[in-house]
């Protein structure tokens, strides 16, 4: 082979694409890797929200070992143990714990630290492959993957190929261990109030697969769609409902979407199963009773009480936090405003009441009905006009 010959070949490998070509090739298969971790190693391995259909099983794990190294029973044994300790001193990546700067950055690094931990390993790490291949191949030579996809993007593109796999060696930790991890504990909005951190951090989930949705997540861990409200879009969701529809996958599990009984005046045991059932629902949706509440007695609060505009805004924040998350100084800011809006300390304290519905483990069926159904007359009694509307609400799961 000539000089001239062997130069060419370094600049267009076999394949000879464009600049633009190649750029269009690796958004495609860094895509395809992240669909690869969104649908295999989250939704159907870590928590079992899908079936997979062994030839779509073999290809995710095919292509996940070529494109990250990435060893199944390690990426969802901290998962597991992620979610089972989430935002504690235990968990092996939170911001909250770690600082947003450790997580983002040093994501991957907090990942290969928590794989060598054996503990986790053998409490989390059930039920996934543990077949010749995974023993043989996937596991014992994780690196030879991505060491043949260097081979390979020189192969294909000459020395371009070096940066299409620096991309795709970046795009898992700086996406999955960086932004998902930090990003999605740290920054964003949030339907539900789950008990740890987590926010979506934007309604349309393309970049990631859906991941972006990490709130909703959180709240329905087991679902396999992971956008709940009509303006959210989940990609690995219509990649899943595609394959579904072919014979490759199988939904085990979805969010629960509240039931209502149009005309239904009486709460009843199918009401206290499905508010309980329902209940980040009941909760998100109580949240926007008390900011239908806070406009309605804003101009009392700006006109009569003359508060500052700082203190009444931070105030509207802590009417929508969970109030068992306020800290001691939070919590005597409320009862400040509280003294000059009766309506607004009867919309928290109804939250505090109706939250505890489900948490009294101990109380019987007939009680606990017996406390929904005073809840909802104490709150149609109330002259607040919000409180009334969501009530009637209320009564209506079924």
């Amino acid at each position: 082979m000539s000089l001239e010959a062997v130069l060419d070949f370094m600049s267009n490998g076999v394949t000879r694409l464009s600049a633009w070509q190649v750029f269009f090739y690796t958004l495609a298969v860094t895509h395809i890797t992240i669909a690869s971790v969104t649908i295999y190693l989250h939704r159907c391995q870590a928590h079992r929200a899908l079936d997979l259909h062994p030839v779509a099983s073999h290809f995710f794990r095919f292509w996940l070992w070529l494109t990250t190294g990435q060893v199944t029973k390690e990426w969802a044994s901290i998962h597991r143990k992620h979610h089972a300790k989430c935002d504690t001193e235990e968990d092996p990546h939170s911001p909250v714990t770690r600082g947003i700067k450790k997580v983002f950055w040093e994501g991957a690094e907090l990942y290969r630290a928590e794989a060598k931990n054996k503990e986790t390993m053998e409490k989390y790490g059930h039920g996934t492959p543990d077949d010749w291949m995974e023993h043989n191949v996937y596991s014992k030579y994780s690196a030879l993957g991505v060491s043949s996809l260097l081979v390979l993007n020189v192969l294909l593109f000459g020395v371009i190929g070096i940066t299409v796999w620096a991309v795709q060696m970046l795009w898992i930790p700086v996406t999955a261990a960086g932004i998902i991890n930090g990003i999605g504990h740290y920054w964003g909005y949030r339907n539900y109030e789950c008990a740890d951190a987590a926010t979506n951090i934007i309604p349309f989930g393309l970049l990631i697969g859906g991941e972006e949705l990490h709130n909703n997540h959180h709240t329905f861990a087991t679902s396999a769609k992971l956008s709940s409200k009509w303006y959210e879009f989940d990609i690995g969701w219509g990649y899943i409902r595609a394959m579904e529809l072919v014979g490759l996958a199988k939904v085990k599990k979805r969010a629960p979407e509240p039931k209502f009984a149009k005309g239904k005046l009486e709460a009843d045991f199918d009401t206290l199963q499905s508010v309980i059932a329902n209940r980040y629902d009941v909760m998100a949706k109580y949240a926007k009773s008390i900011k239908h509440a806070w406009k309605e007695e804003l101009e009392h609060l700006k006109d009569k009480a003359q508060l500052e505009a700082r203190f009444l805004k931070s105030s509207r924040k802590l009417m929508q936090r969970e109030p068992g998350k306020l800290e001691a100084p939070q919590q005597q800011q409320l009862i400040e405003l509280f003294q000059h809006s009766k309506a607004l300390e009867t919309m928290h304290n109804m939250r505090v009441e109706l939250g505890m519905i489900w948490e009294r483990s101990h109380f019987t069926r007939d009680q606990l009905l017996h406390k929904l159904q005073d809840w909802c007359n104490r709150a149609e009694a109330s002259g607040i006009k919000s409180l009334q509307d969501f009530s009637l609400r209320l009564r209506s799961y079924a």
